[in-house]
This record gives C-alpha cells, sequence and structure tokens, in this order.
C-alpha cells in the first residue's frame, strides 16, 4: 500500500475558513548545532500557492531546497529570516534564545499576520493567535516553507564560515557533531563560531570524549 500523502495546506485552509487570511509559518535551524549560528524564518504563503515540493526541509535534498526556496521568496506574501549567533547563545542559553529568535522573526514579517503556526515550541508574548504543532514542519505548508528558508540561509551562512575555518568541514556537516568535526576540535580546539556553553566544548572539556561517545565505545569494544 502507498504511503499517504499528508495534505499540507489543511490547516491553513481552515484558519482561512475561520477568518484568518493572512497565515505565518515560523521554524528554526542549526538548533542541535555545536557550531554556527541558529536561524529563524517566517513565511506567509499567498492562498493557492503550489505546494509541489514543499516539504520538512530534513526530507529534501539541497538542489529541492534551493529550488523550493527561490520560488518561497519570490511568490510569498511576506517572508524574513533573522539569525542568533553563538555568543548570544552561550549567554542566554539554548531553549531561551530559540523562542525570542521566533518571536523576533515574526515580528519582523513585513507584513503582520492573522495567526502564527510553529514547529513544536510555542512563541509566547505575540499579539496575534497562535499554535505550536508537532512535527508541524511535516504536516503545515507555512511551517514546512519556513523550516526551508531557514535550512537555507543557515547552509549559505556555513559554507562562508567554511571559507574561514576550512579545518572544521562546516561546508558538509553544517556544525553538527559528525565525528569528522569532533575529531577536529579536538585537534584545533572550537572556533570562534563553536557554542562554548554546550557541554563537550567547554575549555578543555573537549580533550575528552564527547557525551555517550564513552557508552558507545563500550559497546563496540564488548
Amino acid at each position: 500500500m502507498a504511503a499517504l500523502v499528508p495534505d499540507l495546506g489543511r490547516y491553513e485552509r481552515g484558519l482561512r475558513e475561520q477568518g484568518f487570511r493572512l497565515v505565518a509559518g515560523v521554524d528554526e535551524a542549526g538548533r542541535g548545532a555545536l557550531a554556527g549560528p541558529l536561524v529563524a524564518g517566517a513565511v506567509i504563503l499567498p492562498e493557492g500557492f503550489d505546494l509541489e515540493g514543499i516539504d520538512d526541509s530534513k526530507r529534501l535534498t539541497a538542489l529541492q531546497r534551493e529550488v523550493a526556496y527561490e520560488r518561497i521568496v519570490r511568490d510569498a506574501v511576506a517572508w524574513t529570516a533573522r539569525r542568533c549567533m553563538p555568543t548570544r547563545i552561550d549567554r542566554r542559553g539554548l531553549h531561551r534564545s530559540n523562542i525570542a529568535l521566533l518571536r523576533r522573526c515574526v515580528v519582523s514579517l513585513p507584513v503582520e499576520p492573522d495567526y502564527v503556526l510553529s514547529d513544536g515550541f510555542s512563541v509566547r508574548r505575540l499579539t496575534v493567535p497562535n499554535l505550536s504543532i508537532k512535527k508541524g514542519d511535516a504536516v503545515t505548508a507555512s511551517v514546512a516553507a519556513a523550516s526551508i528558508v531557514a535550512k537555507v540561509t543557515r547552509d549559505r551562512m556555513m559554507d562562508r564560515y567554511h571559507r574561514r575555518f576550512p579545518a572544521y568541514g562546516f561546508d558538509h556537516n553544517r556544525g553538527y557533531g559528525t565525528q569528522e568535526h569532533r575529531d577536529a576540535i579536538r585537534r584545533f580546539g572550537p572556533s570562534p563560531i563553536h557554542r562554548h556553553s554546550f557541554k563537550g566544548l567547554a575549555t578543555g572539556y573537549y580533550d575528552e570524549p564527547f557525551p555517550g561517545e564513552e557508552d558507545a565505545s563500550r559497546v563496540e569494544g564488548a
């Protein structure tokens, strides 16, 4: 039996039927990375937008994301992307930084939305109604579009950081904790764009196994 294809537009249609004409989706990229900024995107799609090729950014190839991104920013009613740098994440903590960034992204839209949908995290202190949806980037068109904008924006930033710090492989690991990336941290130490407050990156700690690696090595050596 073929897998059911989710109806990505159903939340937006339902809200429009209730009178919420401008529905914004907001999502972030880079939350779990060891290095690089946290980036959020917010998008208001027009009614009737062609959803072919729109999906959770993690389920698309890099080329598919680029194609979708260009169409989203060309045809959206409004869109924006904002970033939070590692130094701010280190000062404020990841969760607080994430929620604040999502809110800042929504309020910086050039058109005020009537309703806001987010992926998993409630965006507090907004002046418009909002709803957080579990796996929103996989089931909601505007959140999926926001995830694409955030991901493509962040990937382009990581490409630029790779040219400044080529030893860490940011052009392909995007700052996430791959084995190659962790080995580079042990060899060279953290770069200026690493999140130094993250467990495993505090001064000197990266010389020891990262969290979970000791358990993994015991299993492999059993």
